[in-house]
């Protein structure tokens, strides 16, 4: 009996390396997305919130595009930085929530490997370049209050186009390395990821690979990306306000605040709910937190965004008015 038994474990074992062996990269192998599973009472009612916020994330954002599209006061670049990142964030919601929403309206929350990676390597990309934009947007507004006389020549359409391109290309990079790396872990069941989307640390909390290389690869890569567009937002703020507090004239200290307040909201929502679930260690006791900060900055955030910016800003709110005052007359 003992001997079936140490068989039998052997065996089971055996099996196990040959799948590490193999790589386990096969089409056929597939995740168990957890996702909102242990909310079963109220599956419903979660995929009508995700719902709705998913719909506003892509009018919202959508009507930025095409409000700043219509209006050539807004044709600066300012706000050709801003229609890039309502682009983006349309985008980086819809690698993640259709997916979402498919999985609460099914109890079989199954997904392959090939389309796993897939999420994982576009996810990455479209959250690098937001980092980066968010930066390049932080510049923008350095050289508009502190250089304005050089804002025309610093700020012209080919360097716009040449940052907004950078930005992509850096989370091009970021991805590939991410996916690159990931190609590396192996899966010898149970397959089950305890959250709603394919990302680097659940998927390496149930790898039977050793992800220490993964984790320092993640630590290397996400860091220099946070501290690279960290610096460059912090540094060009020092400089933003030592300006504005030499400003005499009230009315610029104030449009300067503005212009500023709803980049500085925009920010501060995206990076800190980032931040909290990169810098804890990777493991499974870690991962409800974790889908906790993931909701917010992959769903909240890209619905808040075009709010903040139409909400606090005064040229959007006027055009905003232009623009329904002709449509009101057309139809008279």
């Amino acid at each position: 009996m003992l001997t079936l038994h140490f068989s039998a474990s052997l065996l089971s074992y055996s099996n196990c390396l040959t799948m590490v062996a193999k790589g386990n990269h096969t089409p056929s192998v597939e995740f168990v997305l957890l996702g909102f599973s242990e909310q079963e009472d109220v599956q419903d009612v979660l995929f009508i919130v995700f719902l709705v916020i998913y719909m506003i994330t892509l009018l919202g954002n959508l009507g930025m595009l095409v409000l700043i599209r219509m209006d050539s006061q807004l044709h600066t670049p300012m706000y050709f930085f801003l229609s890039s990142l309502s682009f983006l964030d349309i985008c980086y919601s819809s690698s993640i929530t259709p997916r979402l929403l498919s999985d609460l309206l099914t109890k079989r929350k199954v997904i392959s490997y090939s389309a796993c990676l897939t999420q994982l390597y576009f996810y990455a990309v479209f959250a690098t370049a937001e980092c980066y934009l968010l930066a390049v947007m932080a510049y923008d507004r350095y050289v508009a209050i502190c250089s304005p006389l050089l804002y025309a020549v610093s700020m012209s359409s080919r360097v716009c186009a040449l940052l907004v391109a950078g930005s992509y290309l850096a989370g091009i990079v970021n991805a590939t390395i991410h996916t690159g790396f990931a190609l590396r872990l192996s899966f010898c069941g149970p397959n089950i990821i305890n959250h709603f989307y394919c990302e680097g640390p659940p998927l390496c909390a149930i790898s039977c690979t050793d992800p220490t290389i993964n984790e320092i690869v993640m630590f290397i890569v996400v860091g220099f990306n946070l501290f690279v567009t960290n610096l460059t937002i912090l540094t060009s703020y020092t400089y933003i306000l030592v300006t504005i507090f030499r400003m005499r004239s009230a009315t610029s200290k104030r449009k300067a605040f503005s212009t500023c307040m709803s980049h500085l909201t925009a920010v501060t929502l995206f990076y800190g709910s980032a931040a909290s679930m990169y810098s804890r260690p990777i493991s499974r006791n870690s991962q409800d937190l974790d889908k906790v900060a993931s909701v917010f900055y992959t769903v909240v955030t890209p619905m808040l965004n075009p709010i903040i910016y139409s909400l606090r800003n005064k040229e959007v709110k006027s055009v905003l008015g232009r623009v329904m005052k002709r449509k009101r007359s057309s139809e008279k």
